[in-house]
């Protein structure tokens, strides 16, 4: 074996090497979020062909992701109470049964935009569950000491399963249409359920559960815990501003083919693909670093809105292609830090809230953040969408590295 082969074991992929239970729930990951993708950009693009709107593609994100701001916060009092293993395979049989009626809607020429915005929207409410019980999953699966390494390996695998992912839709799409991305996702959903099925429960890392905790009583402690954890706080701003104004790819980047770079679907594959390519990038070197730090959290912060600022000013797909690889570089080094940085300090009997209130503040304003996004470039193109969120990013990590610095001078 070789010296690199070695250190990739020991270090990048330490997690999968150590853990059973890990490399069950990897694999079956690796079959389903490449049919994710296909999905989600079989989505936008279906829905580009049925209205050839930007406005439509920013309701699609509102219906997506509106479940996250109405009962993110509830989803965490809830995955707090109780076993998160049976939840998740709840949760991806329902999100399974979602990608049966997309299919059967679209291949049988039934589908409609209110329709598909539904279905988006069933869709999204199985995801504020199953996402924070996916992170809860992972802390349980390797512990404490491997959970920064876990986290950056299943963001590369997230963000690589962009590379595959699209670029088989758009082929799939050019040549058939929507519909079969939609069947492929569904069949991909099994290999989750079975991972989750054979799953040794002794070798999970016990979590402290509470069913008592009551509701509201449940997010107003996560919320205060939030508060009073000073490099917590401010990750969680910084995710709530950014995501607002700069997380909106599957409204940006569809629009960005069509209509800015007037290519077809192939091109939009491969576009998606290469935001992928370079999140996968990124993940993997987080994963060999040995803890996450507020210094990497900013820098890929700064780095991702600065490239936003530059996709305003393309105008080829040469250039769009190195821009999106950097985009999804920064953002993987930006998201994966800022994961690991809330749930590691995050007490174990939070852990569900603490997730929860993560994935609000990534998500929970999505459905703001897309119509925003649709009606800028409405206004005025990709152009105006991509230099806003950049100058609005820019401007909030700067604040976050100032309070940062504060904040470390005052416990000096």
């Amino acid at each position: 074996m070789s010296v690199l082969s070695l250190a990739l074991e020991n270090r990048t992929f330490r997690s999968l090497h150590r853990h059973r239970n890990y490399r069950l729930f990897f694999a079956g990951q690796v079959v389903s979020l490449a049919g994710t993708w296909m999905q989600n950009v079989a989505l936008a693009w279906l829905v580009i062909e049925l209205s050839g709107s930007a406005l439509a593609v920013g309701a699609l994100a509102f219906c997506r992701f509106a479940p996250f701001l109405l009962l993110g916060l509830v989803a965490g009092v809830l995955i707090d109470r109780f076993d998160t293993r049976r939840l998740l395979v709840l949760t991806q049989g329902l999100a399974m049964v979602v990608s049966v009626v997309l299919a059967i809607v679209t291949l049988t020429g039934s589908a409609t935009l209110p329709l598909v915005f539904a279905l988006a929207a069933v869709g999204g409410l199985v995801l504020v569950f199953d996402a924070p019980g996916r992170q809860t999953l992972t802390f349980q699966m390797v512990g404490p000491k491997e959970l920064q390494n876990a986290v950056a390996l299943n963001s590369g695998l997230f963000n690589g399963s962009r590379v595959i992912g699209p670029a088989i839709a758009g082929v799939v799409i050019a040549l058939v249409g929507t519909g079969l991305c939609f069947v492929v996702n569904a069949i991909s959903f099994l290999s989750v359920l079975v991972s989750l099925r054979l799953m040794r429960e002794e070798e999970l890392h016990p979590v402290e559960k509470r069913p008592e905790t009551r509701l509201v009583a449940g997010i107003r402690e996560g919320f205060a815990w939030a508060y009073h954890a000073p490099v917590a706080r401010v990750v969680l701003s910084v995710i709530t501003v950014v995501s607002l104004v700069g997380f909106n790819f599957h409204v940006l980047v569809p629009l960005l083919a069509s209509q800015t770079l007037d290519v077809g679907a192939e091109t939009f594959g491969i576009l998606a693909s290469a935001f992928g390519l370079g999140a996968l990038v990124g993940a993997l070197a987080i994963a060999s670093l040995r803890d996450a730090t507020p210094r990497v959290f900013v820098g890929g912060a700064a780095g991702f809105s600065i490239l936003m600022v530059l996709l305003a000013l393309v105008d080829s797909v040469a250039l769009a292609l190195v821009l999106l690889f950097g985009l999804g570089l920064t953002f993987a080094l930006f998201t994966s830090s800022a994961n690991a940085l809330v749930q590691l300090s995050a007490p174990g009997h939070l852990r569900g809230r603490v997730m929860s209130l993560y994935l609000f503040a990534f998500a929970g304003l999505a459905p703001v953040g897309g119509l925003v996004s649709g009606w800028l470039a409405h206004l005025g193109g990709t152009p105006l969408a991509f230099g806003f969120a950049g100058a609005a990013g820019l401007a909030t990590v700067t604040w976050a590295q100032r309070k940062l610095r504060l904040d470390r001078a005052a416990t000096a």
